[in-house]
């Protein structure tokens, strides 16, 4: 099976580069207007699309990936919200299993219905030990899964957390405080759960500013992801990407 897509975010956290996700949820999608964006994602050198949600209505993905393949060479990543989010024609997908939670239907339950289809359907599988972070609000993916995430003051819960999702095999870790944080996962947690894990880390939720892009990966995120925020600030787009390009050229 596949591992391009792992070896490249295992090359960049090695060579201590930085590395911009958008997150794209199909229902907040204009297909009328996405290929302007796609210009500017490309333009603001994004790394990874990252395609779906924890509820999707509109069966747009597909469409989705085929806009982005003909419009950029920007890897696809589904992040799937269950089973029935799997689209052949990305890349690769993130198989999250919800560490920070105790629904047996989110630590192996959807991953069990998925696998057969998973295996035929060609995707890089990328096994990530996803942690939900408390972010001031309950958020969709909270209340769909019906577990209660991580507080943001506990970082030594996040810390072991992580430790065991390592322990477990997974490939990558994934702190996420959730669509429409009210604030980012904590540089302190963020940097607490780095330097006891040796996987890459991703660290999605609340940023929204280039500051806060800027915290996030001073303290150790390898990947951060941006979706709410710049849907509505389209500018922040170019802002963030400066901030990660800003960052990469201080350690070159």
């Amino acid at each position: 099976m596949s591992r391009q897509i792992l070896d490249k975010i295992l090359t960049n956290k090695q060579l201590q580069k930085k590395s911009l996700a958008v997150l794209l949820d199909p229902d907040k999608v204009e297909l009328n207007s996405f290929e302007t964006f796609l210009y500017a994602c490309t333009e603001n050198r994004v790394d990874y699309f990252l395609v779906g949600g924890s509820l999707i209505t509109k069966n747009i993905m597909g469409e989705m990936i085929a806009v982005i393949r003909q419009k950029t060479n920007i890897p696809v990543i589904i992040f799937p919200g269950n089973s029935l989010h799997i689209e052949p024609t990305a890349d690769a997908i993130l198989l999250l299993s919800l560490i920070s939670g105790r629904n047996p239907d989110y630590l192996i339950g959807q991953h069990v219905i998925a696998a057969p289809l998973l295996k035929q359907s060609g995707l890089e599988i990328l096994s990530t030990g996803y942690m939900l972070i408390d972010s001031g609000r309950q958020t969709t993916v909270s209340y769909i899964s019906n577990t209660t995430p991580i507080p943001h003051d506990k970082a030594d819960i996040a810390v072991c957390t992580a430790i065991a999702g390592e322990m477990l095999g997974h490939k990558l870790i994934y702190l996420d405080g959730g669509s429409g944080a009210m604030y980012p996962v904590s540089p302190k947690m963020i940097e607490k759960v780095s330097k006891n894990v040796s996987l890459p880390l991703i660290v999605g939720g609340g940023i929204n500013s280039p500051e806060k892009a800027t915290a996030a990966l001073e303290a150790g995120a390898d990947i951060i992801v941006i979706g709410n925020a710049f849907e509505k600030n389209p500018a922040l787009l170019s802002e963030i990407a400066e901030a990660v390009q800003t960052f990469n050229l201080s350690i070159a």
